[in-house]
Formats: C-alpha cells, sequence, structure tokens
C-alpha cells in the first residue's frame, strides 16, 4: 500500500521554519511563538475559505443523505453555544464524496424538541477547505437553558442535536452534572458507553483525549470483528497527512453511538497525545527519530482535523503546527473548569520514555508539563477564581503512582510523576490561592483511579490537598477486568489510592454546594456491543474538606 504524502508547498514551509527555528541540530524542538512568514504557509494560508476556487464552485445537489456524521456542540457559555457538523456523503472517501466548492446549510435552534419555538434560526457556509466542517458560534441565547438544534442541506435534514448554555458568571447554582470520558481506540472494541452516557442527565460532558488513535484499522475493524462488511484498505496505515487524520476521524464520527453522545450533551474537548502521535513531547516526535520539519508536518496536519472535527470555538482554530487548546468556563458561582493541554508545550519525558525509576534529573526545576505561559495562565485563574469547585481537565495522571511498594519503584514519565516540579508548582499556587476544593479530572491510563492529593506523598496523615478522579476508557484496551493483575501491587504502593478499578465506560461527577459525587460506571464488555451499564463503585468529597471516601 503506497503511504499519503504532504504536499511539496508543505514540506517546503516546514523546512523553512525548522531553520529558522535553528533545529537541524537542536536534540528537540524547544517552544517558540510561530510568527515567522514560513508559519504562515504551514498554517495553509493559501488554503483558506474564500479563495478563487472555493468561490467560483457551485454547491453540489445533494441525492444522498450529507449528514452522515451526525452533529455536535461545545464550550458552553451563558449567552452562547458553538454547533458543528461536517457534510459526507461518502465519509470513508477523501473530501467525504463531495466536490470541491461551497455548500450554503440553514440552521435553527428552538427551545423545543419539535422546534416549534424557534430561538434562532439562519445560514452557515460549509467549505471544502474545511472539508465542508462547519463551526457555528451561536449568540444571544438565554443562561442556563435546554435548547434543540438543527442543519438542512437542500432537502436533507440533520440529526436534531440538544444543547445547554451555561450559567451567568454570577448566578448561584445549586448542581453541575457532568461526565468524564477518554481514550475511544476504534480498533479495540465498541462505543457502547457512549449510548449509555447520550441517556445521561447532563450539562456537559469533558472529553479527556485520545479522541481517535492514529494506529492502522484493518479490514474488518480489530476487535469488532465486522462480518459481512469490510472498511476500505485506507485506514489500514498510521495516520501522518491531513488526508488521513480527516478519514480517520470520519471513521470514527460514523459510529452511532458516539454520534448519540455529541447530539445528547454538549462537549468539552482536549487532547492528549493519540490525535496526533504517541507520547510524542512538544515539537518532538516520539522517540525523536523524525527529522524535526517531518513531525511538524504531521503535528499541523492532526491539529487542524482534531479542529475540523470537534465543536471548537474560532480561538482554538490552529496556526500550523501551534493550537490554543487550553481554556476557561464558569458555570455561575459553583464552578470553574480550567482545561489544560499537557502535550503541546512539554519538556521531553526523561530516561527513555514509559515506568522508570526516577533519577535526580527529574527534579530539575525548568522541566515543565504546561509550559511557562499556560502555567501562568491556571495560576491567575486560580487566584482571580470565587467558585466552589476549581475543576481541572487534564489528561494523565497527576497523583504520585508507584508501581511497587519498594523503595525502588518506578514512576511513568510521561504522566505528571516525570515532571514533580511543575506538579509541586502547581499545588503549592492552589493553595496560595486558596484554592480549598480542587478536584483533577484525567484520562489516559485506560482504568479507573480515585486518588487523595497529599502534601506529602510519603506520609499518608499528611493534609489533604484536593482529590483526582481518572476516567477509565471507552473502548482502549479492550474488555479488561474488574481486578487488573498489578491491582494488589499498585493498590500497596500507593495509600492515596482509594478505588482501581479496569473495566471500560465513564464517570459521571456531580458538583453541589456542599459535597461532590463521582460515580463509576462501566460496561462488562466491549469487544461485543450492547453491553448493560453498572456502577462499578462510588465516592464523595465534601466541600471545604477535601479527600474521597466511598458511598
Amino acid at each position: 500500500m503506497t503511504p499519503a504524502t504532504h504536499t511539496p508547498e508543505l514540506r517546503a514551509a516546514a523546512r523553512r521554519i525548522t531553520e529558522g527555528w535553528g533545529v537541524r541540530t537542536a536534540p528537540y524542538l524547544p517552544r517558540r511563538r510561530l510568527v515567522t512568514a514560513a508559519v504562515a504557509a504551514l498554517a495553509f494560508a493559501t488554503d483558506l475559505p474564500g479563495t478563487a476556487p472555493d468561490a467560483a464552485a457551485e454547491a453540489p445537489k445533494f441525492t444522498v443523505n450529507p449528514f452522515t456524521l451526525g452533529v455536535a456542540s461545545g464550550d458552553p457559555k451563558p449567552d452562547s453555544v458553538l454547533l458543528w457538523t461536517r457534510l459526507a456523503t461518502r465519509p470513508y472517501e477523501p473530501g467525504g464524496g463531495l466536490p470541491k466548492g461551497r455548500v450554503t446549510l440553514q440552521w435553527e435552534i428552538a427551545h423545543d424538541a419539535r422546534f416549534g419555538r424557534v430561538a434562532r434560526r439562519g445560514e452557515v457556509t460549509a467549505h471544502s477547505e474545511l472539508d465542508h466542517s462547519v463551526h457555528l458560534e451561536v449568540k444571544g441565547l438565554d443562561n442556563d437553558r435546554v435548547y434543540h438544534y438543527r442543519f438542512r442541506a437542500g432537502d436533507w435534514i440533520s440529526p436534531a442535536g440538544r444543547t445547554r448554555t451555561a450559567p451567568a458568571r454570577t448566578a448561584r447554582v445549586t448542581e453541575v452534572r457532568l461526565a468524564a470520558v477518554s481514550c475511544q481506540a476504534y480498533h479495540e472494541g465498541y462505543f457502547t458507553a457512549y449510548r449509555h452516557l447520550a441517556d445521561e442527565d447532563l450539562h456537559l460532558v469533558l472529553h479527556l483525549g485520545d479522541y481517535l488513535y492514529e494506529h492502522r484499522v484493518n479490514k474488518t475493524g480489530g476487535a469488532r470483528a465486522y462480518s459481512g462488511r469490510g472498511l476500505p484498505a485506507l485506514f489500514d496505515r498510521e495516520t501522518r497527512t491531513l488526508e488521513d487524520y480527516r478519514l480517520r476521524y470520519a471513521l470514527y464520527r460514523s459510529d452511532a453511538d458516539l454520534q448519540a453522545a455529541h447530539a445528547a450533551h454538549p462537549f468539552v474537548l482536549t487532547w492528549d497525545d493519540h490525535e496526533t502521535e504517541n507520547n510524542y513531547a512538544a515539537g518532538r516526535a516520539e522517540g525523536g527519530g523524525v527529522p524535526p520539519e517531518e513531525f511538524l508536518l504531521r503535528r499541523a496536519a492532526a491539529y487542524r482535523a482534531y479542529w475540523e472535527n470537534q465543536p471548537l470555538r474560532l480561538p482554538q482554530k490552529p496556526k500550523g503546527p501551534d493550537m490554543r487548546l487550553y481554556r476557561r468556563l464558569h458555570y455561575g458561582r459553583l464552578a470553574q473548569f480550567d482545561v489544560l493541554d499537557t502535550r503541546q508545550y512539554r519538556s521531553d519525558q526523561l530516561y527513555g520514555d514509559g515506568w522508570q525509576l526516577p533519577g535526580p534529573e527529574l527534579d530539575d526545576p525548568a522541566r515543565t508539563m504546561t509550559g511557562a505561559e499556560q502555567e501562568r495562565w491556571l495560576l491567575d485563574g486560580w487566584q482571580n477564581s470565587a467558585a466552589t469547585w476549581n475543576v481541572l481537565a487534564q489528561q494523565v495522571t497527576f497523583a504520585r503512582r508507584r508501581d511497587a511498594p519498594a523503595a525502588d519503584a518506578r514512576l511513568d514519565m510521561d504522566s505528571w510523576d516525570g515532571y514533580p516540579a511543575a506538579r509541586r508548582r502547581l499545588l503549592a499556587g492552589a493553595a496560595t490561592a486558596g484554592v480549598d476544593n480542587l478536584m483533577v479530572l484525567t484520562g489516559d491510563v485506560h482504568v479507573a483511579y480515585a486518588f487523595d492529593l497529599k502534601a506529602d506523598w510519603d506520609d499518608p496523615a499528611s493534609r489533604t490537598l484536593g482529590t483526582e478522579i481518572a476516567t477509565t476508557s471507552i473502548s482502549s484496551g479492550g474488555d479488561g477486568s474488574d481486578r487488573p493483575a498489578r491491582h494488589d501491587r499498585i493498590t500497596r504502593a500507593n495509600p492515596h489510592l482509594r478505588f482501581f478499578h479496569g473495566r471500560r465506560g465513564y464517570t459521571t461527577v456531580t458538583l453541589g454546594e456542599r459535597r461532590a459525587r463521582a460515580d463509576f460506571k462501566t460496561v462488562a464488555t466491549v469487544t461485543e456491543p450492547g453491553a448493560p451499564l453498572t456502577t462499578a463503585a462510588s465516592f464523595v468529597t465534601e466541600a471545604g474538606a477535601p479527600g474521597l471516601r466511598p458511598v
């Protein structure tokens, strides 16, 4: 099979960027602001809506359904919400089966599911340069209100979606209900958990990364073991180019269970590594064996496809291999959500990555997980927060996690254990800001964890500074088990660990004025569709008295 390749224009732009950064001899790319003319080229400036080929083309006449990838909403604010769709009549083909050109869609958002009381309506354009994706910011909406929305293209009407605006910043809110999800490898199982998630009564869903995987998906869909249908061979390769990533999002978004979850709730998303490449760090590919200009091309393609295929607002639109994904949302005076990006700005993993014995370089204060600018933004946000609950939505395990109850225990270099000085700065910053109710929400690990965050990891009696809820995967890792093989060893090695479970599913979190509750919800299997949902465990933490206790 011949792999897809980057265009000559993008390759030339990437070479100019790396030459400008002086990275041809550098061991890895440091974080730099992208300001050169070469960056404008890599930012696809010659391929944006409004260029002559797009403006001159005629809109297609649809004879089959163009809404095969569903609808979605995201990043709710008190008076607005972002609505998304992407047109594709043949989603498993480059370009989605649509010719070059722009398509005018009608949209409406209503107070009721029957669209009898329409609140807003209008037109929006889907451009082929953005793979006919639509990012529509609807303003002028009421605070803390459920809305229903849909699109029309020609004679075709999209599935209806349900969304919800946030409460006013100063509003007294008694409860916020959310779900935390992560890690949905298509080739490792069905998205059954999303079908159950669609039936939950939630204000929002926080997706904590690994929305897709760059790994190849074979004809039978891997562990899904399709019979009687075969996926095209173009999925049976690792994603590297813009076309690869666009097609992979089409594969994932064609899943009916994922579509149901997006149509039911607004999503707030951040990425981890697999949306680009496993365990990459800033401008360095995994293992560092790829030339910098080559990885920049891949990162630019991955970031652009991510934005095109998610309900993200215009400030998140990437510029080449650079995308401002970290951001903040408020739910009245009850909750502040700080959404982090722990991939784009981090220092490289030490000691060869993975689980390693710790060494002196770990405590280098120059090592960063978030980059200096994002770290300052977070700490300043805590200083200005008046919320009861400060929720940190991020990717990798925050609490210390030793792999054995021994002095020579190993730590995961890809998690915050590989960046302990940065973790100490955040915990100290939260304490200085008077953040009494810090809750960290985490993905990545394909298991469910509940941690108390301790002032001294070696002293179980030390002060508890907050809690961490790590949600399990939607499908990554296959069926899993209630008690993973390393359950007893990990539990004994980490006395601040309150819960450890290995099935697939998601976690719901209810934030109240006096307490927060986390319910770990799981399915028994993902290698067969349709498994029922059960609650594996529930925990609460009291406002003003951090620490998890089982219900």
